[in-house]
């Protein structure tokens, strides 16, 4: 039996009602093949839809403005609904709440129509919000957050580059970012580049 996708009415986005996949029979099987770069953006959002932490990966969305406005869609589109599973604007959105901050994963227009795919993003999800959790010490939320900026800057490059998974097991991100900050042969000064550098490209990710 095949799920249709729920749609709002007047609107062209869907929620999955049983997140998982929706039918995938009228696709060219060539679509459905795993691509490398399939993550398109990591997105924390709190619980006014404000943009804590943002990284686009591809030209979906060029300026800073047009990102805004996605996360502006995403956040009313989902903040109200159970689903963990979205599709906006073409894209699949992964998502997840807790107290009062939004996590997101954004996905190729493909995906959609893929379990395997949607997995993947899902894993993705999962392994950001435990690695964050677990440099937080299970405290998340926004204060917390806020004050360990850096660390999630660097969780993020441990799980994602340029689009592609690099790492699914937040046991595996936590350990490569605590080796990258405090493994014994960085010197003092290579150790505040690291952290200089993450806190540039979050002054930018949100003020450019």
């Amino acid at each position: 039996m095949v799920t249709e996708p729920v749609r709002e009415a007047g609107s062209g986005d869907e929620i999955c009602p049983r997140r998982h996949s929706c039918c995938c029979c009228n696709m060219d099987p060539a679509a459905l093949e795993p691509s490398l770069y399939t993550v398109k953006a990591l997105i924390i959002l709190d619980n006014d839809g404000e943009r804590l932490f943002a990284k686009y990966y591809d030209g979906t969305y060029p300026s800073t403005k047009e990102q805004k406005s996605f996360e502006k869609n995403i956040f009313s589109k989902t903040h109200k609904n159970d689903s963990e599973i979205a599709f906006l604007e073409g894209l699949t959105v992964i998502y997840k709440n807790c107290v009062d901050l939004y996590f997101y994963i954004v996905g190729s227009p493909h995906e959609n129509e893929c379990v395997c795919l949607q997995l993947m993003l899902m894993s993705v999800l999962n392994c950001l919000f435990e690695s964050v959790s677990q440099m937080l010490r299970k405290n998340v939320e926004k204060k917390s957050l806020m004050d360990n900026m850096d660390g999630v800057l660097l969780i993020t490059d441990e799980i994602v580059d340029g689009g592609v998974i690099l790492e699914s097991d937040p046991h595996q991100v936590i350990q490569k970012v605590n080796f990258r900050v405090d493994d014994t042969p960085l010197t003092e000064q290579s150790m505040a580049q690291v952290l200089q550098s993450a806190k540039e490209q979050i002054k930018w990710s949100l003020l450019k």
